[in-house]
């Protein structure tokens, strides 16, 4: 095997950074702001009925994550190919899919929100107190959306700082508010954990407002008259939809998933989920350079190959390879080294800091396989191969991780979360091999603007 095909040239890392790096400091302030949304609950005993509440909005966004990436594929190209009209009808189309979802989701929280709280954790304190952080934090998935869509074709285009910037602001915002809300800080009631939604939901207010006044302020060439945005041909909407629907549905399936670990894990008790939710945020505040890098790729390969030029994006898929391992190790490092003092941050009892160290432990085994698992989605989804990314993601899902954690739980009866969740991990190893062999077949590398007629 030739070795130095895997690395790149100075121009190629060059230009990953300048798209990664901004990505990536926006995910980890969204990390970090969510992190500090969990020690401030943590700090009043509400790290498990905020963690459960949360469910659905990871739900929703897991769906709006479908519809927006699926969409981010075809403006990516169309960027590339330089076609203004169609990045505008995209923003449109992504605007009715993900406020569609959203406000499909406040309606379900809305009126069975305690019956979907009953079901991951059988705790009448934790459901409770779930519920009051729910009845206001839904009203932040409609502007979380809306900020997703426009977050997503800044990315697309290439402008990864403006996000950036806004995320910052908005997150500082978030962050003074939890403060003055949960602890009743200068005039402020003390709201407890409904401050701790209310600051969510008026930090998604100003992100979406900001978004929404940059765009229009700097005419961007996404944004346009609602006739142009909106004006969404069965022409243009068919092909991008039969390309987008499996990813939707992969994101849906997915999703559900996740929080079904949660409902499996939740039976060991509350001390074992607040270790879980601990190392779990965690791990999430290190997924930056994941999810950071691996949407750099999707927006670098899929200008390619809106191009034309599908040779070279072949040639920089297997440089993302060679980078994504160096990026691993530097990741899993991290994890193991700082287990500990970040840990203690949450001021958990010592059984309970003790098991979450080993669980962030195990987050690390995960680290090193979902960074290549998901670069490896995002060259899938560069050239539209989303049906080959829904077995891969939420099918090994299905078929590998949830049994093996339900039997885990319930047949083996492990009591040990830590150690179940280790079991769990086999899902990524079993993805990472499919996925390296699709990728290889370079059969993902298409130019997907042909499908769309001008």
């Amino acid at each position: 095997m030739n070795q130095n095909k895997y690395f790149g040239t100075k121009d190629f890392y060059k230009r990953t950074a300048h798209i990664a790096v901004p990505l990536a400091l926006q995910n980890a302030l969204q990390s970090c702001m969510s992190m500090v949304d969990t020690l401030m609950v943590s700090w009043i005993g509400m790290v498990s009925a905020v963690g459960t509440a949360s469910q659905i909005d990871i739900l929703s966004s897991m769906i709006s994550y479908g519809c927006i990436g699926g969409v981010g594929m075809f403006a990516s190209q169309f960027y590339g190919a330089k076609d203004e009209r169609n990045l505008k009808r995209c923003l449109g189309l992504s605007l009715v899919l993900v406020l569609s979802n959203a406000c499909m989701w406040v309606l379900l929280a809305t009126f069975f929100g305690r019956q979907i709280l009953s079901f991951y954790m059988n705790d009448p304190t934790i459901v409770s107190y779930g519920l009051k952080y729910l009845n206001i934090s839904k009203w932040s998935l409609v502007l979380g959306a809306f900020s997703f869509a426009f977050s997503n074709m800044y990315r697309s285009t290439q402008q990864p700082k403006v996000a950036l910037r806004i995320s910052v602001f908005s997150g500082l915002c978030n962050v003074l508010f939890n403060w003055l809300l949960i602890y009743g800080i200068w005039i402020f009631p003390e709201m407890g954990v409904e401050g701790a939604a209310l600051g969510t939901v008026l930090a998604q207010a100003i992100s979406a407002l900001t978004l929404l006044s940059h765009a229009v302020y700097t005419k961007q060439a996404f944004i346009g008259p609602l006739s142009e945005m909106f004006a969404l041909e069965k022409s243009f909407v068919k092909p991008i939809f039969e390309r987008i629907l499996p990813l939707i549905i992969n994101e849906s399936t997915f999703g559900v998933g996740q929080t079904l670990f949660i409902k499996a894990f939740g039976v060991l008790g509350k001390e074992q989920m607040d270790a879980y939710y601990a190392g779990n945020q965690i791990f999430n505040l290190m997924t930056f350079v994941i999810y950071g890098y691996g949407s750099s790729v999707q927006i670098l390969l899929g200008s390619e190959l809106g191009r034309g030029n599908i040779e070279q994006a072949k040639e920089e898929c297997d440089y993302h390879i060679g980078l994504a391992t160096v990026l691993s190790v530097c990741l899993v490092s991290f994890l193991i080294i700082f287990a500990k003092p970040m840990v203690s941050l949450f001021r958990l009892d010592p059984n309970i800091e003790k098991l979450a160290i080993s669980i962030v432990y195990v987050f690390a085994v995960k680290a090193s396989m979902r960074l290549y698992n998901f670069m490896i989605f995002c060259i899938l989804r560069a050239g539209g191969d989303a049906k080959v990314i829904q077995f891969l993601d939420s099918g090994l899902e299905w078929a590998v991780g949830l049994p093996a954690a339900f039997l885990c739980v319930h047949l083996f009866h492990l009591d040990n979360i830590a150690l179940v969740l280790l079991i769990t991990q086999l899902e990524q190893l079993v993805r990472l091999v499919f996925g390296m062999r699709r990728v290889k077949t370079y059969k993902w590398a298409k130019d997907l603007t042909k499908l769309v007629q001008a």
